[in-house]
């Protein structure tokens, strides 16, 4: 079997590089491009020069389509725009679209939706194999603890742009979906002044940013005179590239549609 050709998007970005890493070391699978967007510094530089290996022969470029028209999938941590962008491209391609990019908007969510009638595309709030595993723990605990609060705390680098995390957002799902309530309506992302008491079918987001964290995640269900806190630490960002490129391999053969990391690891209900 010939390796599966993945293209990594955001090539020049500390997940870009922290990917084209990870790839380089997982049997069966190579580099096959670089993607950058235009006017990046580093365009036109080698990808595994940037990613600190050896030359891999591939420049950064800004142009997606020679590169898609020739690979097995792509693999994205990117921005919302972009991401819609791409996944209508693997769609014409019929090529794997691994999604990691969070902050997209119910709009942008339903053009990936659409791109995924005819690409097969893994999209996750998290890539983190061990997220994807305390997703399916809280699912379990907010449905033998329905009389318990929820409250998720997250904390990220200082430059993390969007808040809660899609981690956060993805871990208050699963608690949502298991209670039978529509997050959208119950989430509560911010108290300030006089909040009155807290309402019992919410589901409560912190979002802390500073320093250099990867990436901490606490689902606390409290109950009356006791509690129970299920947390997650990222301590290397290289978890989400190994989940990504699981993720890429997972996806050959299958038919298209719109997956999660749960499918990926035979977590789905």
């Amino acid at each position: 079997m010939s390796d599966i050709r993945i293209v990594v998007a955001g090539a020049a970005g500390r997940m870009g590089q922290t990917l084209i890493r990870t790839i380089g070391e997982t049997k069966g699978c190579i580099v096959s491009g670089a993607l950058e967007a235009p006017g990046n510094p580093d365009l036109g530089q080698d990808a595994g020069t940037l990613a600190g290996l050896k030359p891999l022969g591939l420049a950064l470029t800004d142009d997606p389509l020679p590169l898609i028209a020739k690979a097995d999938a792509l693999v994205d941590f990117t921005t919302p725009k972009v991401s819609v962008e791409l996944a209508a491209l693997c769609a014409q391609a019929r090529i794997v679209d691994v999604i990691g990019t969070t902050g997209c908007s119910a709009d942008d969510d339903a053009k990936i939706r659409a791109a995924a009638r005819h690409a097969t595309i893994i999209k996750s709030g998290s890539m983190s194999m061990g997220i994807n595993l305390l997703a399916a723990l809280v699912r379990r605990a907010a449905k033998a603890l329905p009389e318990f609060d929820i409250e998720i705390v997250e904390m990220h680098h200082r430059r993390k742009v969007d808040a809660p995390s899609g981690t956060a957002l993805l871990l208050g799902q699963a608690a949502a979906e298991s209670r039978g309530i529509a997050l959208g309506d119950k989430a509560v992302r911010a108290r300030d002044g006089h909040t009155g008491a807290r309402p019992d079918d919410a589901i409560g987001f912190a979002s802390l940013r500073g320093g250099t964290v990867i990436g901490e995640h606490e689902v606390i269900f409290a109950g009356a005179s006791e509690r129970i806190v299920l947390s997650h630490v990222a301590e290397d960002r290289s978890i989400f590239a190994h989940g990504a490129v699981a993720a890429a391999k997972w996806g050959q053969g299958k038919k298209p549609g719109l997956y999660a990391m749960a499918d990926v690891l035979g977590l789905s209900d």
